[in-house]
């Protein structure tokens, strides 16, 4: 019996991080937190930054953490002195909770006088952590290819009109002899521009794969 052959169609690659970088300050019973947030892309970089505020604010009581990382599923998190459970892992549970990954966020207190009761030290670090996130705000990244397309003078306004149709980035382009034109569009989508090149130019036109990079898709 001949074995039946399939075909997987390659879905995208998408990868939820932090917007940007942020500190954010807030203040529960006398006690000022201040939630630092930041988008990281290994194990070193968040150290760095928890190195970072640590030394920034080396006169605080704590400087709790937490980050998460997609490569090998890395979470990790320091209660930095406070109560064991109170602190660190409320911030990585918040960390969890916003469904981004590739993040960093400390939590630094400055202690008030008041004691808040581990049920309070738990809602103040999460509400910190949190805080934080939504300021940071949230960024989707896939992989995209990237394409160096030729065509004539004649062609060009027309490809520009269809690679917005596929919703393809134009880069930029460069005018000598005919036009060069630097394009990318997601991974998953790659076959899309070649194949509008050779619709549009009848075969003449030319698309070169320059290869793949990760791209902000949304930012919200």
């Amino acid at each position: 019996m001949k074995k039946k052959e399939t075909s997987e169609i390659a879905l995208p690659q998408k990868r939820i991080t932090l917007a940007s970088t942020v500190s954010v300050e807030m203040e529960e019973r006398k006690s000022i937190f201040i939630g630092h947030a930041t988008p990281v892309s290994c194990e070193e970089e968040a150290r760095a930054f928890i190195e970072a505020k640590k030394k920034e604010y080396h006169d605080a009581r704590h400087n709790v953490y937490a980050y998460l990382l997609s490569e090998n599923s890395i979470a990790r998190y320091s209660d930095d002195g406070e109560p064991q459970g109170t602190a660190g892992m409320p911030v990585l549970n918040v960390l969890k909770m916003s469904g981004a990954t590739d993040l960093c966020v400390v939590v630094t207190r400055y202690f008030g006088g008041i004691l808040l009761g581990a049920g309070g030290l738990v809602r103040a670090y999460s509400a910190s952590a949190k805080l934080a996130i939504d300021e940071a705000g949230f960024a989707s990244f896939e992989d995209y290819a990237v394409y160096k397309l030729g065509v004539s003078y004649s062609d060009y306004q027309k490809l520009t009109v269809a690679l917005g149709k596929i919703n393809a980035e134009e880069d930029r382009c460069d005018f000598g002899e005919g036009v060069t034109v630097i394009a990318a569009i997601e991974k998953h989508r790659m076959e899309e521009i070649p194949r509008t090149v050779s619709e549009l130019t009848y075969g003449k036109g030319n698309a070169e794969l320059l290869g793949f990079e990760e791209r902000a898709s949304r930012i919200g």
